[in-house]
């Protein structure tokens, strides 16, 4: 058992962190505020407290050598969870006070109505909702929870499916459209794309491998890069969107947006509330989570 009496310095680990984040000096200083000098010396006395190289240097920049890539997994989760620990201790741990991160769109269309209710039911607990479509397993760790989509499997955190990931097509209820029975018959509408090569999301051509139909879209289709304006576009009738169906179903109940045929790919993906393994629960947070699940069993 290694001794800890023996561990590096914090501000060792954190310069650490922040050079192979960056992978240069000159980055990390500035994030750090401090000199480039003292952040080389930092890097320098970790190296040598170590007895190991951490880092090649390379004309571009630092590259994480072996043993650096095996440190960085240890200590970059273990300095999300202090900060998020000091900092719920300066705020006044003993509040009643809980934090979820989540992507924009499962914010705004999914969770926000349900914080509504949680806190019709539970006025005594504030709910704070962080936004973000950066989120990803470290993230989560500066919360009490995050909903993350995937399969489930991040090693890092506890996870209980939401919903299921269900897609199909939608257009504004007043949008003319012709008689769909078969899902080739959707290729000739004015069809939303969505440009997803920057994160990790369905689009058109996808949607119709799934049934079986090769698709590319024309060259002049309206071809927008977030799944919120493509459903903003189908409400203002400019053609038929993919919808998820955590997002629209308000709109469809409402009659705002109807579904184009009766094609639905359900992917076998989920949405999950997660949390570190690493952390124990505050009695809020527990709570929160109990009535979350519940809701959405119900």
């Amino acid at each position: 058992m290694y001794n800890l009496r023996r561990l590096p310095p914090t501000e060792l680990l954190v310069a650490f962190e922040a050079v192979a984040r960056y992978g240069q000096v000159s980055s990390a200083a500035r994030d750090l505020s401090l000199t480039q000098g003292a952040v080389s010396k930092q890097i320098r006395a970790l190296e040598d407290r170590l007895q190991v190289a951490l880092f090649e240097r390379h004309p571009r920049g630092l590259v994480l050598t072996v043993a650096g890539r095996e440190l960085l997994e240890t200590v970059r989760p273990l300095l999300h969870e202090l900060g998020a620990t000091l900092s719920r201790l300066e705020a006044g741990r003993d509040q009643p006070v809980v934090s979820i991160i989540a992507t924009q769109a499962v914010a705004h269309y999914w969770l926000f109505n349900r914080l509504v209710q949680f806190n019709r039911v539970h006025p005594e607990i504030m709910v704070h909702i962080h936004a973000s479509n950066a989120i990803d397993e470290y993230s989560v760790i500066e919360h009490d929870f995050g909903i993350l989509y995937g399969a489930g499997n991040w090693g890092g955190l506890e996870a209980a499916p939401l919903f299921a990931e269900r897609i199909r097509p939608i257009a504004a209820s007043d949008f003319d459209l012709p008689p769909v029975h078969k899902v080739e018959d959707l290729t000739g509408l004015p069809l939303i794309q969505l440009d997803s090569r920057a994160w990790n999301c369905l689009d058109w051509p996808s949607w119709f491998r799934h049934f079986g139909v090769d698709y590319a879209p024309p060259g002049k289709a309206l071809t927008l890069n977030q799944v919120t304006l493509t459903l903003n576009a189908a409400q203002e009738g400019l053609g038929v969107a993919l919808g998820w169906e955590f997002m629209i179903g308000d709109l469809l109940a409402s009659g705002a947006l109807v579904p184009v045929g009766e094609f639905v790919f359900e992917t076998g993906f989920h949405d999950y509330l997660v949390h570190s393994r690493a952390r124990t629960l505050s009695p809020a947070a527990r709570l929160f989570r109990n009535w979350l699940r519940e809701t959405c069993s119900s």
